[in-house]
């Protein structure tokens, strides 16, 4: 009689339905690469008239669903040239430049749906557009000397999960720099206007697509999660 009590227990417990444990994790690591654009005194309309290249390392503390803090870093270029532009710059002959750039910025993001893979009862979704913006410090060389400045960085992106710790993404971020040397020395205040917010300040794009790795679960099984 015991064997067979123990036998119906064993085929119970194998066909029985299994409370799944949550999967919610704290932690996201990850890269990327993309193109830069620029504008500023050698290019005042057009973003991507000379693009170049940008590498990003990140790494997100996941809030919940719709928030998380990044950190990244970029390191990239850009590039411009006066010759192309419409507008004439006063006694300065065409001038061309190229800069190499290396930036560390922290950003919050806000994902429009609740982003994320498992409970249907959270309603969570695989691929979410979000909003992003943050504070940033770019440090930069040009014509051989280098620089710092304070940088806003912000933009948008959309994020998809192909699984419940991948994430695919792709970035969009405007860097508003407060400084008139990215391009150069010999570009700072060409004009004889005085700074502002818009103008006298040079502007870096990035278009980014990265991949990362979720770890370090939030709650390895948990009956109820706000």
């Amino acid at each position: 009689m015991g064997w067979r009590v123990f036998l119906l227990s064993l085929v119970f417990l194998a066909f029985s339905p299994r409370v799944k444990a949550q999967e919610d994790f704290r932690f996201d690591i990850g890269g990327g690469v993309g193109m830069t654009g620029y504008l500023g005194d050698a290019d005042t309309s057009n973003l991507w008239s000379h693009p170049s290249w940008d590498i990003e390392a990140l790494f997100r503390y996941i809030l919940n669903p719709r928030w998380a803090l990044k950190t990244n870093l970029f390191v990239g270029a850009v590039s411009g040239n006066t010759a192309d532009m419409t507008n004439i710059i006063p006694d300065l002959e065409e001038y061309s430049f190229s800069t190499t750039f290396y930036e560390v910025g922290e950003l919050a993001e806000f994902n429009f749906f609740n982003y994320g893979m498992g409970e249907s009862y959270r309603k969570l979704k695989r691929i979410s557009p979000y909003i992003t913006g943050g504070l940033g410090v770019t440090l930069w060389n040009a014509d051989g000397k280098t620089g710092a400045a304070l940088t806003i960085p912000f933009g948008f992106g959309v994020k998809y999960k192909p699984s419940r710790r991948v994430n695919l993404g792709l970035e969009f971020l405007m860097k508003k720099t407060f400084t008139d040397r990215l391009d150069g020395d010999r570009l700072k205040d060409p004009l004889g206007i005085k700074s502002s917010f818009m103008k006298n300040t040079d502007w870096i794009s990035t278009l980014t697509f990265t991949i990362s790795y979720e770890f370090s679960k939030r709650c390895a099984a948990c009956n109820y999660k706000d």
